[in-house]
């Protein structure tokens, strides 16, 4: 038996399961758009996602999800999803993966219709994925351009520079994407103050991370502190288009008493180590957080923006996803009909 066969074939199943996943997430957060209830819209993405993932024939883990701070009960740390995790016959042979979720990523973005909330999600083999603890962690993303040129210690204008200098243009001429939160002051002032330009976002750090590393996106660095969980799906989304990310985990203490980065609460330093992370001051790059050889990310628009958001019609639903894989390397831009079986649904050809 070509087993080497069978085992391709899973994987490029998972590949599509995957797919359906966040496009069903994404359609059921769209749903509540603009109603100003983001953690009703982050329920049903999450309620939607698990219930989908729960069908597909693989023992899943979850290594990333909405629990860890606050023990929610879906989608939590070291849950165990897919046919596997409740399968009792031992002679059937299911793919291993760990997997990476946020249900939707931007809750405010899709309370109040605002652009770039997505379902995203990322997997890999056992192990393939940093397990991250839900604090906050300080990024510095590039495209494949300005890979390798710099460094997340370095000061903001040496950066700015090294990245001008890959990609032969001026300092001025260069776009960095910045969360707009009191924290990102002196961010924002050492950016101003080497001549690039800033766009500041209110949420969707992930988001902004893909841009920098599509080109033509009009976005060349994304600098500054977000979540980490968001971290390491970011980094998964870099493997596949040969992006770079550097990041270190901070806590909320760090952000509120800079003049004390070094200390760490000790529940925090023990909850870390249980995830495999002894050294809470390190810096990770790309590989250290997403080092799986075989990882499958995937993200599908809820509202406008990278990605075009969900649309609603008489006979169905539209969506148009992201869907990328290490191990082929192939990035797909997938626009899907949903149609709910309307025997008389006209499907059309043209783009939107």
């Amino acid at each position: 038996m070509d087993t080497t066969g069978i085992e391709r074939r899973r994987e490029q199943n998972l590949v599509y399961n995957f797919l359906r996943v966040v496009e069903m997430a994404a359609i059921e957060a769209a749903r509540t758009m603009g109603r100003g209830e983001r953690q009703y819209s982050d329920q049903v993405a999450v309620e939607k996602m698990r219930y989908e993932m729960d069908m597909i024939p693989m023992d899943g883990r979850i290594v990333i999800g909405e629990g860890e701070r606050d023990e929610a009960p879906m989608l939590y740390i070291g849950e165990r999803l897919g046919l596997g995790a409740r399968d009792e016959n031992t002679t059937v042979r299911y793919p291993e993966v760990d997997i990476a979720v946020d249900p939707l990523e931007g809750t405010n973005l899709c309370a109040t219709g605002s652009p770039n909330a997505i379902a995203v999600l990322a997997a890999a083999e056992r192990g393939g994925l940093l397990h991250a603890p839900d604090i906050y962690m300080q990024k510095l993303i590039v495209g494949p351009g300005a890979k390798g040129a710099v460094d997340i210690d370095a000061p903001v204008k040496d950066n700015l520079k090294a990245i001008a200098k890959r990609l032969n243009r001026d300092v001025e001429d260069l776009v960095v994407v910045v969360m707009d939160r009191p924290r990102h002051a002196q961010l924002v002032a050492d950016i101003k103050a080497a001549g690039a330009r800033i766009r500041l976002i209110t949420d969707g750090d992930l988001s902004a991370g893909i841009s920098a590393a599509v080109g033509g996106s009009g976005v060349h660095a994304v600098m500054g502190i977000g979540g980490g969980p968001e971290g390491v799906i970011t980094a998964a989304a870099m493997k596949c288009l040969n992006g770079e990310i550097q990041a270190r985990f901070m806590t909320k203490e760090q952000l509120t008493q800079p003049e004390d980065r070094a200390k760490i609460a000790d529940d925090i330093v023990d909850r870390m180590k249980a995830m495999g992370i002894n050294d809470p001051s390190r810096v990770y790059d790309t590989n250290e957080l997403a080092p799986g050889r075989k990882i499958i990310f995937a993200a599908c628009g809820v509202t406008d923006g990278m990605l075009r958001g969900v649309r609603f019609f008489g006979s169905g639903t539209r969506t148009e996803s992201l869907l990328m894989t290490t191990e082929t390397h192939h990035v797909r831009f997938v626009d899907t009909l949903h149609l709910e079986g309307d025997p008389d649904a006209v499907v059309r050809f043209d783009r939107f």
